[in-house]
């Protein structure tokens, strides 16, 4: 027998107990007289003592020890002596005076120490990974991520749901990224693909009569990365058979309480708000708002139609807009950060950042001259600012002044500390756009995926062309500024469907190619149907507080998809290559 207990388990209920561990040495204390190893497992930590009165052997033994040793030690619970108890562990009351010890594996030094506290760059952690894992706050994470997907399958579960595993080798019917390909030896030339969600198999599963289906599903996205954004993730899938978005609504708000209830011990307000997809633009500049910031933007377009400033008239008349937010407590930026405030916004597209500072007794910037009184005292009322301010303000097409002051708020807002991390705001929005049009190849587009159906007073604007009117079925779920699912109602309509994919310029041979086995299925009776899919691994960094999905992931890749401790991507053999009929490249 390995162990009678965990290194987390024993307490002072346990004294004078004969009880055996095993674990990784954490660290070896050298007191003289007495050897202390902290022994770690993925539960804890307990001390266990080397004492040589009781065994010299054994205590000249324990010399040999070293950091991540893999040891199994025998013993006697005892209490530890007045004064050495550590009450930030859970074993910190007590510690075993060890008669046998056997070492089951030796270790090299490991690259970097066993703590959370200590600082390890990135690379040598992915590089490390089985190493940066034993770290206490990833075994911490590995657990969460268990006991999230085990709440989520209990509630839907209960709720008559059933889990159906879908293909992970398909058809490639790209839905916005690249798909990752892979050959097929059987039928040279031809390639499988990963799927970037199940979208057209649960779908299918409507129309198989399965009701209420989901899946914990492994997606695959061939797209540039970031912290927030795997080749490789994983959502909760779900879709259901006749029902409406209040259906959606109410499912995941209940998953939601219990998930935060059971996770974190925090109790959710039901329903959450809901907000218009315009509205949410016109306030915040952007479809996932951080709500618990409290500035908002405020369209002055209409104060400045007629100002003397060239550059917001000029804009003005070309059919841009002016729009801004009053930066509390910012007077006092000094113009160098006021530059690179500048150039944050024109990352976004924005030609320059317009601003005034609010100050006792007078409004000072390089433009004030350009302004009357009147358009300034309106200005200051629009936005609501107050001395010691700055007011900020972008000119120019409406999706750049969004973009550029959506983010710029935002990055102030962490900056200032506007924030109240402690608060979670989660809200609904709604009524997106059904197209969105593409500028470049002069056609529209679906905002989210062709599968989305538009809400039904709405249909006649596709006949009229009114493509910018027309409203979607679909739904966002955003918690403090994060996206952490999508959905919508689908389009259950065959000849709805080929209307749809005939707008956004897929021909019909086309969309016989990519979809012709969906518009098949929906020759035999399509129900009314709609689903939704939660990022997990979104989900989790907000659980966890990270900065970065990697933290939740066991085995993530880097920003340029790479994985630092297997080496992959790699080479494969010239053999392998023939064998699929594909020839090496340069």
């Amino acid at each position: 027998m390995y162990r009678t207990h965990t290194c987390g388990e024993l307490n002072e209920s346990n004294i004078n107990e004969k009880v055996s561990l095993s674990g990784w040495v954490h660290s070896r204390r050298d007191h003289g007289g007495l050897i202390f190893i902290d022994l770690r497992d993925a539960y804890g930590i307990t001390q266990v003592v080397f004492d040589p009165k009781a065994n010299r052997s054994l205590h000249d033994a324990a010399h040999a020890l070293r950091s991540e040793y893999v040891v199994r030690i025998s013993g006697t619970v005892r209490n530890r002596p007045d004064g050495t108890v550590n009450k930030k562990i859970t074993t910190g009351m007590i510690e075993i005076v060890v008669d046998t010890l056997d070492i089951l594996n030796e270790s090299l030094t490991p690259p970097f120490e066993i703590d959370d506290t200590v600082e390890v760059s990135e690379e040598t952690r992915l590089k490390y990974r089985y190493i940066d894992l034993r770290k206490p706050k990833m075994q911490s994470n590995l657990r969460l991520r268990h006991k999230i997907m085990k709440v989520m399958r209990d509630y839907l579960d209960d709720r008559g749901f059933i889990e159906i595993e879908t293909p992970i080798l398909t058809k490639s019917t790209p839905e916005g990224a690249r798909d990752y390909l892979v050959p097929s030896r059987l039928n040279p030339g031809r390639f499988y693909a990963l799927p970037q969600s199940p979208q057209l198999f649960k779908q299918i599963l409507m129309v198989a009569g399965s009701d209420r289906y989901f899946q914990i599903a492994r997606c695959f996205r061939d797209e540039d990365l970031r912290a927030d954004r795997q080749p490789e993730f994983t959502q909760l899938d779900i879709e259901m058979s006749f029902v409406t978005e209040n259906d959606i609504y109410e499912l995941c708000e209940g998953l939601l309480a219990r998930l935060f209830k059971e996770a974190a011990g925090i109790d959710m307000k039901l329903p959450f708000k809901r907000l218009k997809y315009q509205e949410a633009m016109d306030k915040y500049g952007t479809d996932k708002p951080d709500t618990r910031i409290p500035v908002e933007l405020s369209d002055v377009t209409d104060i400045f139609k007629d100002c003397g400033f060239n550059v917001f008239k000029n804009v003005i008349k070309s059919g841009g807009r002016v729009k801004g937010f009053s930066g509390k407590g910012c007077a006092d930026m000094s113009l160098s950060k006021i530059n690179e405030l500048t150039e944050f916004c024109q990352e976004y597209g924005a030609k320059g950042l317009a601003w005034l500072k609010i100050e006792k007794d007078k409004v000072s910037s390089p433009i004030r001259k350009f302004f009357k009184k009147e358009e300034l005292d309106a200005l200051i009322k629009a936005v609501g600012a107050e001395e010691g301010d700055i007011i900020f303000l972008v000119a120019d097409k409406i999706d750049v002044v969004n973009q550029a002051l959506g983010a710029l708020r935002v990055r102030l807002a962490k900056e200032k500390g506007w924030i109240d991390n402690s608060s979670i705001d989660i809200i609904w929005i709604v009524d997106f756009p059904l197209f969105k049009y593409n500028a470049d190849e002069k056609r529209w587009e679906s905002e989210h995926h062709p599968f989305t159906s538009c809400h039904e007073e709405d249909i006649s604007l596709l006949d009229k062309g009114e493509y910018d009117s027309i409203r979607s079925r679909s739904y966002d779920l955003v918690i403090n500024g994060m996206e952490l699912a999508s959905g919508s109602i689908r389009i259950h309509s065959r000849s709805m469907q080929e209307k749809m994919f005939k707008l956004i310029g897929i021909s019909e041979e086309e969309s016989t190619k990519r979809f012709g086995f969906l518009m098949e299925a929906f020759k035999y009776g399509a129900p009314p149907h709609g689903g939704i899919a939660f990022g997990l691994d979104r989900f989790l960094t907000l659980f966890t507080k990270s900065e970065s999905i990697r933290d939740v992931i066991a085995f993530p890749k880097t920003q340029k998809g790479v994985c630092h401790m297997t080496q992959a991507p790699s080479d494969v053999d010239d053999i392998q290559l023939r064998e699929l009929h594909i020839k090496k490249g340069k």
